[in-house]
C-alpha cells in the first residue's frame, strides 16, 4: 500500500438528468507511484467523469477512494478543497493563466494560496519548476506574451509547485501542435522518471497514449483494460 499513488474500489455513478444513467461500472484499479498512465475511450465513455471522481471534484458516487494512504470518500467539501490544493496537480486543454500576471506569479500562486511556506520559499520553488521546463529568462514575462507551448508549460510548472502527489491532466495537448504536444509528453516522461511524480491524464491521442507506462481503457462505463 505504501507504494500506491491512488487506488479505487467499485465505482459506481449515476446521472440522474434526463434520467436516471449508470455512467461508471463497478471501477476498480490501483495506481503506483511515479506511474505515468492515460485514461482513453470514445466521446461519452466515462473518462473525463472518472478523472472528475478521481480528482475529488465530483463526490456524488459510490465505492472507495484513496491517494497517497488519504481515504477520501465522506469528507466534506472544504476538507477536500484543502487535500486537492496540497496534494493534486491540475492540467487541463487550455491553461487557465492570468493573462495579466507573469509566468513565475502564476507558478506561485497555488503555493501562496496554500500558505504553508514563505514568499522567498515560493518563488525559489517556482523557479526552479520554470527552470525545469525550459522556461529561463521567461518568468517575468506576462503569460499572454508567451507562445501557446509555453503557457502550456507554465501551467505545467504551476501544477508541480505544491509538490502535489498526483498531476491530473484532461486533455494537457489537446490544444498543442504535433511539436509541442511531443515536448509536454517528454517533460511528463521526464518528472515521472527523474522526480517519481505520478501522472493520470486524459487524452484522444493514441500515441501519447501508447507510449505511457499504462492505459486504462473505458467502453460505456466499464473498464476494459
Amino acid at each position: 500500500m505504501e507504494n500506491l499513488a491512488l487506488s479505487v474500489k467499485n465505482i459506481d455513478k449515476y446521472f440522474h438528468e434526463p434520467q436516471k444513467f449508470q455512467v461508471l461500472k463497478d471501477i476498480s484499479f490501483d495506481v503506483k507511484k511515479g506511474e505515468f498512465l492515460s485514461l482513453i475511450g470514445k466521446s461519452g465513455s466515462g473518462k473525463s467523469t472518472l478523472l472528475y471522481v478521481l480528482s475529488t471534484m465530483d463526490t456524488d458516487f459510490k465505492g472507495g477512494l484513496s491517494i497517497d494512504g488519504n481515504n477520501l470518500v465522506g469528507k466534506n467539501q472544504n476538507e477536500l478543497a484543502a487535500f486537492r490544493n496540497k496534494n493534486i496537480g491540475f492540467i487541463f486543454q487550455f491553461h487557465y493563466l492570468l493573462p495579466e500576471f507573469t509566468a513565475l506569479d502564476n507558478v506561485m500562486l497555488p503555493a501562496m494560496k496554500l500558505g504553508e511556506k514563505p514568499f522567498e520559499e515560493i518563488r525559489e520553488k517556482a523557479l526552479e519548476d520554470l527552470y525545469l521546463l525550459d522556461l529561463k529568462g521567461q518568468e517575468n514575462k506576462a503569460a499572454n506574451k508567451l507562445s501557446g507551448g509555453q503557457q502550456q508549460r507554465v501551467a505545467i510548472a504551476r501544477s508541480l509547485i505544491n509538490s502535489p502527489a498526483i498531476i491530473m491532466g484532461d486533455e494537457p495537448t489537446g490544444n498543442l501542435d504535433s511539436k509541442n504536444a511531443n515536448i509536454v509528453f517528454d517533460i511528463f516522461k521526464q518528472l515521472c522518471k527523474e522526480k517519481g511524480q505520478t501522472i493520470i491524464t486524459v487524452t484522444h491521442d493514441d500515441d501519447f497514449a501508447a507510449n505511457c507506462d499504462r492505459i486504462i481503457e473505458l467502453q460505456d462505463g466499464v473498464l476494459l483494460r
